[in-house]
């Protein structure tokens, strides 16, 4: 479809119903924290419409948004270094100078919109493009379709949050909205994870400034046993070992192509921590684990099976060793060996990287305001080439992977015959 035309109707910020203590003002950022890209993580739930039993559809969604506000002050008495100011010093004055939202009204039906994957009018849902600076930590868009479903657009700056986090905010917000009690998070990474001197290199996945383009792959039940045989492995490491052999056939399709392939894969710390830290430990509690494909590792000419296992292999050793004793180095005062050694790797020619994070196991699904549960949730483009984001269907049994890579990649993975049969232009029923 033709892009869709959304009209912001209002602007405002919203800022935690009751003053932060004193006591609470300077919130101190960790050294994974310190890690994290200067970008926001955008996440946008849709919500199909429950207008029937209502007469008045406008003052129903008045109501609405009246009450997600509500909601949204006192969830903010809990999160609120998300309604304060980063500091240069690598902390945040939490100043309740409040986060944006944004209303806005769509000129079509939701349905429209679920018809075919389109990033570009999927971004418009957000409250702004989620690289670069703004002047808050959180931002929310809340969009009215036409036929009364509607979409909320969060993007939640990288600095103070990951994915776990913006989740449990979400789950928080959407509990305090629909009357249940809602989790307290604990914002005490620092704590564990005080904050290093890394002035001496550009740390953190870089941003690229390149224009990129966002793919959308699903892999059903069947697809991910599939690929699970073959590797041996979890459905996560299965699916991102795929990727990663198609995004290096990209490379290799290139006429100056890489020699050293590095795959970055974002692992979760709290369930890793001796004892385990609190799934609504809020910051950035994560760190890479890296696998290195190497020109002795001979991938070509071999077996698909053979070599996604081999990729597979890989990525499940890099992960393993990020375990409870090197969690413990993390919480020293040293600078990891495998930063430094990553920083350099990166700085090398004929090197080609490629991010992934897995978010399969987040309860996205479960953000229910009052009016039910979204029909999809999904991760739009980011600023970050060879990127894959894994979420879970909303059966629960598939994976869904948002890839970004640059334009100029866009018609070598269109023409792949080893994705073809995952690329999902069509996002629901109807």
């Amino acid at each position: 479809m033709a892009m869709v035309n959304v009209e912001i109707i209002s602007k405002e910020m919203i800022k935690p119903s009751s003053p932060t203590p004193h006591h609470l003002r300077t919130h101190k950022l960790s050294f994974p924290d310190q890690l994290a890209p200067t970008a926001y993580i955008p996440i946008i739930l849709f919500y199909q419409p429950n207008n029937n039993a209502h007469d008045d559809v406008d003052h129903y969604q008045l109501q609405k948004s009246c009450h997600l506000k509500k909601s949204l002050q006192q969830t903010l008495n809990h999160f609120y270094p998300l309604a304060g100011t980063l500091k240069e010093d690598h902390s945040i004055d939490c100043n309740d100078v409040g986060v944006e939202f944004y209303e806005a009204q769509v000129a079509c039906k939701l349905s429209q919109v679920l018809q075919h994957f389109n990033i570009e009018i999927l971004n418009q849902f957000l409250p702004f493009e989620p690289h670069g600076t703004h002047d808050v930590l959180l931002a929310i868009k809340y969009n009215i379709f036409e036929c009364g479903g509607v979409a909320i657009g969060v993007c939640a700056s990288h600095r103070i949050a990951d994915g776990a986090s913006a989740t449990t905010f979400l789950g928080a917000w959407s509990a305090t909205s629909r009357g249940d009690e809602d989790v307290c998070p604990k914002f005490d990474a620092a704590m564990y994870f005080p904050p290093k001197d890394i002035s001496w290199g550009k740390v953190g996945v870089g941003v690229t400034k390149e224009k990129i383009v966002t793919r959308r792959l699903v892999f059903d039940k069947s697809s991910i046993a599939a690929l699970k045989e073959n590797t041996s492995s979890t459905r996560v490491l299965a699916v991102s070992a795929f990727i990663w052999k198609r995004l290096m056939a990209i490379s290799k399709s290139k006429p100056a192509p890489a020699r050293v392939h590095v795959a970055i894969h974002a692992v979760n710390l709290r369930p890793r921590m001796v004892p385990s830290m609190p799934t609504h430990s809020f910051g950035n509690l994560w760190y890479l684990a890296t696998a290195v494909v190497s020109p002795h590792d001979q991938l070509d000419g071999g077996d698909d099976h053979d070599s996604n296992r081999t990729l597979a292999i890989k990525l499940s050793n890099a992960i393993k060793g990020i375990d409870g004793d090197y969690v413990k180095k993390l919480q020293s005062d040293a600078i990891p060996d495998s930063l430094t050694n990553e920083l350099e790797m990166a700085s090398k020619d004929g090197v080609e990287s490629y991010k992934f994070t897995s978010w399969c196991r987040f309860p996205l699904y479960e953000a229910d305001f009052g009016w039910g549960e979204p029909t999809w949730v999904c991760c739009p483009s980011m600023p970050f080439n060879n990127l894959a984001v894994l979420t879970s269907t909303r059966d629960a049994n598939g994976i869904e992977a948002f890839v970004n890579i640059l334009e100029e990649d866009v018609v070598v993975f269109d023409s792949d015959e080893e994705l073809l049969p995952f690329v999902s232009w069509k996002i629901a029923e109807h």
